[in-house]
């Protein structure tokens, strides 16, 4: 079998679950399959982090690894394959987490969040018109325009404004910003597709193959570009043709949480990863992470939470950082009077109260 020397090879992974962001710039991606390689153009730079959002998230991690062996390289196949990933697993495990683990590690900048409801269509994903503002800015210039008639009016008319342009009424959603041709990919959350109406995973095959979508009103609109409004605060990108394709395909985490299965041709086009409940040492990192330093009673408080979610039922990360801040707090004894309150905090969520 041939191949560079062994010697020679260059390390496969680039995603070592550490969290911890680039100290200078960011290292290349591997070099995508040719039957996943885009054309969209020209390039974007990467938007800047949400720091205060991945710190929510991940709170101030140490160069340490905060996944399995085994998950690690699922998450790096993906990378290098350039497929989406389908993270199943109980609700409060950290699947949505991972994409902000990936994107604060590799340095794609701001994570684009699209959360799924039984009301979500595609198209939400992709971009908005707001046909009906359209409709009131021209209604407005127009007015302007007759009073500028009017022998007393205002010469000019509506500031001698033209109307606002189509692209001023459209704004990409998450997937269609993620799709724009950036020169390093973006991350999109993909969040509890589960509860998605049935048609929705067979409606995203076409954009996840192809990398691409139309806005039909740009398409039929004799601009030959527009400038639209992004999922990114304040900014904005143009959009040729009406027409957008992606430079770098992104890194797409989709989340469930098993309530569904997806159609086989969905999953063909992802990589499955199965997130399982973190180990006593994976929890203790994650307390660290979030406090600098493991408060008094962390430890106790992990084996505790451990215990309950052996018991069977439904625990959340969330509810053990919860129960460890409180334990932070002025003379709250968690062995005292505390402990009733530490038991409603860890209690079973799938029991409805």
């Amino acid at each position: 079998m041939s191949g560079a020397p062994p010697e020679n090879r260059q390390p496969w992974r680039v995603f070592h679950a550490t969290g911890a962001a680039p100290e200078g710039p960011p290292d290349p991606l591997p070099e995508p399959p040719p039957w996943r390689r885009f054309r969209g153009g020209p390039a974007l730079p990467t938007p800047p982090d949400d720091e205060a959002a991945a710190r929510r998230r991940l709170g101030h991690v140490d160069p340490v690894p905060q996944l399995d062996e085994e998950t690690i390289d699922v998450v790096n196949a993906a990378l290098v394959l350039r497929r989406p990933l389908l993270v199943t697993g109980p609700p409060g495990v950290g699947k949505s987490t991972l994409a902000y683990l990936i994107s604060r590690e590799l340095g794609l900048g701001r994570v684009l969040e699209w959360n799924i409801v039984s009301r979500t269509a595609l198209r939400d994903g992709l971009y908005a018109y707001d046909a009906i503002g359209r409709a009131q800015a021209i209604g407005t210039w127009r007015a302007g325009l007759r009073a500028a008639l009017e022998p007393e009016g205002n010469a000019r008319g509506d500031d001698g404004q033209a109307p606002l342009t189509l692209g001023d009424f459209i704004t990409l959603g998450s997937l269609g910003t993620a799709l724009l041709p950036y020169d390093r990919p973006r991350v999109l959350l993909v969040d509890e597709l589960d509860k998605s109406d049935i048609d929705l995973p067979n409606d995203l095959l076409h954009v996840l193959e192809n990398g691409s979508y139309d806005i039909p009103e740009l398409v039929r609109d004799a601009a030959e570009s527009a400038c639209v409004h992004i999922s990114d605060p304040g900014l904005h990108a143009v959009v040729r043709h009406g027409r957008v394709e992606c430079r770098e395909f992104p890194v797409v985490v989709i989340t469930s949480n098993g309530e569904r299965e997806f159609p086989a041709a969905f999953r063909r086009r992802c990589l499955p990863l199965e997130m399982r409940s973190p180990t006593r040492e994976q929890l203790l990192t994650m307390v660290q992470s979030h406090f600098r330093a493991l408060p008094s009673h962390a430890e106790v408080l992990v084996d505790h939470f451990i215990t309950r979610a052996q018991s069977g039922g439904t625990h959340s990360l969330d509810q053990l950082l919860n129960a460890v801040q409180l334990t932070t707090n002025g003379e709250f004894e968690v062995d005292g009077p505390g402990r009733r309150l530490i038991e409603v905090l860890l209690r079973d969520l799938s029991k409805g109260r």
